[in-house]
């Protein structure tokens, strides 16, 4: 296998033609033959330089839309052949095929056409088939080709011809080839992934997921473990798309703790008030919303103080100066909003550690996609949880109802709760989180954990008594005995919002009408896991 392949022909054929002209030249200047096809080759020969049809190539003309252009030997036999096989280049030379030294595609835009709402018709006609099987060819035959598919590498293979005399080396190309495979790998995932939803395949035979690269990170959860962030093209607005204004780069823990941040609140509709979320290791601490993104923010941070040092912080509406002066009274990691305000920048600026990032948007809480997760030997894929659950969507079941305060407070918990570690349990008052348990494995130790928490702010506070006296609680799942309901009326609970649908519902509904608490099914789970 040779090091050095001089690179004397090219065929050339972009749909993202950013830079082409620049990098063309630079070919061209070297000596380099460039062929080339359809719109590409009319913008080349416009900017004043030599190109050769690929029709003349083949001796056929594109037809069929341009559908059918490089599906041809002359062009497969040029990317394909090897330079030293007698065999290989006495073919080549009784049927007058010519060797291809680089090609550069990129394929149509498919991904761009679904994301901007085409209807079946469109998307269908980008699906690219000749780019694919170039791309395929020059990556298997990488020992004599060199196969550029993006428009980010025109730079890296101009420097690389530069260091080695118009050639490229073998790692060049071999680099060059994995790019190439990935690309066409995500491509095709893309299409197989559009067309099952198009079609109503909930289950597909097969699936394939795939990313770009966003960074390399320093390491994973854990010092040993390394990391990487990908991007998967979507819109969702959130800490992908996010712009980082300031601060260190982000780690592994924060791009996840930010992420369920920045979904939380997303719950929130902005017009209803601001709201602010405040998590530590993927987990609320605080929660609420307020007359004003300040006044959210020191609710929430009021229902655990000491959970929130270092944590991440994410608002629902423009994070301002007097909130961003709150913020900096404690050591914070990331705050994340749809956008800042000049005077929470320049307040920021002066705490250099301090990640800030802004999203233009909010995250429709409502909307669908799928969502997987690793197992040995496979992985589980689910649609996201997207339940709402509407005022109407409840059924009182106990003899007392709840008043319009306990109700809006319920739903509000209950909104929090679906983002809390399961088993959770979420105390709630004023629209404010009181008290939160989380991951346990018994729904009364969540119970427990939770009034806990709210007596050691209250001691924290100077309050008389815990806030928990007179909340409300969320239970992202049943109970499934009485017990739990016993305890959170020992914590003063008024009301508890569950799912309902346990064999034991009677028992723990009877248990409630005793003690006085109004429960109301929602007769829908929000295990989180």
């Amino acid at each position: 296998m040779s090091d050095r392949i001089p690179m004397r022909r090219a065929l050339i054929s972009v749909s993202d033609k950013t830079g082409l002209i620049e990098f063309a030249r630079d070919l061209s200047a070297r000596g380099i033959e460039i062929l080339s096809t359809g719109g590409t080759a009319k913008a080349l020969r416009e900017a004043g330089l030599t190109v050769v049809d690929v029709a003349d190539v083949t001796g056929f003309p594109e037809m069929m839309d341009g559908r059918v252009k490089t599906l041809h030997p002359a062009v497969h036999g040029g990317l394909l052949a090897l330079r030293d096989s007698d065999e290989h280049m006495a073919a080549a030379e009784s049927h007058g095929i010519g060797m291809i030294d680089l090609l550069v595609v990129n394929l149509y835009p498919f991904e761009e056409t679904v994301a901007a709402g085409g209807d079946y018709a469109a998307c269908v006609e980008n699906i690219d088939i000749g780019g694919p099987a170039m791309i395929r060819a020059a990556s298997k035959n990488h020992a004599f080709v060199t196969v550029i598919t993006d428009v980010q590498d025109y730079a890296a293979l101009l420097a690389e011809l530069n260091a080695n005399d118009d050639a490229t080396t073998l790692g060049f190309r071999q680099r060059q080839a994995q790019i190439a495979y990935a690309r066409t790998a995500a491509y095709d995932a893309a299409v197989s992934g559009w067309m099952a939803g198009a079609i109503g395949q909930e289950t597909p035979r097969r699936r394939a997921f795939a990313g770009t690269l966003a960074q390399g990170l320093r390491y994973g959860e854990n010092p040993h473990q390394a990391a990487a962030f990908y991007t998967d093209g979507t819109s969702r607005p959130g800490v992908a798309t996010a712009k980082q204004w300031q601060g260190k780069e982000l780690s592994y823990n924060n791009i996840n703790d930010t992420d369920a941040a920045f979904e939380l609140v997303a719950e929130f509709d902005p017009a209803q008030g601001p709201a602010v979320a405040i998590i530590k290791h993927a987990n609320p601490c605080g929660v609420a919303q307020g007359d004003s993104a300040a006044d959210a923010y020191r609710r929430a941070f009021d229902c655990d103080r000491t959970s929130a040092f270092g944590g991440i912080i994410a608002l629902n509406t423009e994070l301002d100066g007097d909130t961003a002066r709150a913020i900096t009274e404690i050591f914070t990691e990331v705050v994340i909003a749809p956008s800042a305000s000049d005077e929470a920048r320049e307040i920021f600026a002066a705490k250099k550690n301090l990640r800030l990032l802004t999203t233009g948007g909010l995250p429709d809480p409502k909307a669908g996609g799928d969502v997987f997760r690793q197992v040995a030997g496979g992985f589980l894929v689910q649609t996201r949880d997207n339940g709402v659950i509407l005022p109407a969507d409840l059924k009182v079941v106990t003899q007392r109802q709840p008043s319009d305060g306990e109700l809006a407070d319920l739903l509000f918990a209950w909104t929090v709760a679906k983002h809390v570690k399961s088993n959770a349990i979420v105390y709630a008052r004023d629209l404010a989180t009181v008290g939160i348990g989380a991951g346990q494995m018994s729904r009364i130790d969540s119970t427990r954990i939770g009034q806990r928490k709210s007596q050691d702010m209250a001691e924290a506070l100077g309050l008389a008594q815990a806030p928990t006296d007179g909340a409300v609680v969320a239970s992202d799942a049943f109970f499934p005995f009485a017990d739990g309901v016993e305890a959170l009326a020992a914590a003063g609970a008024k009301a508890v919002i569950q799912p309902g649908g346990s064999m034991r519902d009677a028992e723990v509904i009877a248990a409630a009408d005793r003690l006085g608490l109004a429960m109301v099914f929602t007769g829908q789970r929000h295990f989180r896991h």
